[in-house]
């Protein structure tokens, strides 16, 4: 199956939140692009951590400074609040210790954007209630046997899990795609309606 490539979606509200001049940690950087767009945007001070060699070899060449490791075990050299803002942009779903690295992400920051399909979207629902097979679209664009996803959650399932283990929610923004990347929030039953989730925590609020 083939599927549009969304590796930029929610780069538009990400952009929207963060401030001039902010010190930002892109987890999960992939080949830097987002990095690269809030340089120009907002001047930001920017850096990065990605597994794959590729996508280090990608940001090294846009001049950015990116560290090669697994965020499911690399955070915890990090100094406390030493980030404006963590960035966990469809990052969180492919993690294998999320308990962890959402722990570790609330501990280095100030605040944490974190977005990630919405795997009970109405699309999935219906798809799975009528032909009773995992859905293929572009919330889940693999086949079952070669998805990378390692948790399958909803907005209420975050949510559940921000207030379960004191996670400071400052703002929630889910939303549709729209075109190629573009954002279009979703007001209405978004746990239903949207296709992404985009939260915003605070790491200065949480207390671990």
């Amino acid at each position: 199956m083939q599927y549009p490539d969304l590796k930029r979606i929610a780069y538009d509200l990400i952009i929207e939140e963060i401030p001039e001049g902010s010190r930002v940690l892109d987890l999960g950087c992939g080949d830097g692009s987002l990095l690269v767009e809030l340089q120009k945007a907002k001047n930001i001070e920017g850096y990065g951590v990605e597994i794959s060699s590729e996508g280090v070899s990608s940001c090294v060449e846009k001049g950015l400074y990116v560290y090669q490791g697994d965020v499911d075990d690399g955070l915890s050299g990090y100094r406390a609040n030493s980030y404006d803002y963590v960035i966990l942009n469809q990052t969180l779903q492919y993690t294998k210790r999320p308990r962890y690295v959402l722990a570790e992400t609330l501990r280095i920051c100030r605040s944490a954007i974190i977005s990630f399909p919405n795997f009970a979207n109405k699309k999935n629902r219906i798809h799975l209630l009528f032909r009773g097979t995992m859905p293929g679209n572009r919330l889940l664009p693999y086949d079952w046997h070669s998805s990378p996803n390692m948790h399958h959650l909803s907005i209420k399932d975050f949510r559940n899990y921000c207030r379960e283990n004191g996670y400071p929610v400052k703002k929630e923004a889910h939303f549709k795609v729209v075109g190629d990347t573009g954002s279009r929030i979703v007001g209405f039953a978004p746990n239903f309606c949207a296709e992404f989730g985009f939260f915003i925590l605070d790491g200065e609020g949480f207390v671990s």
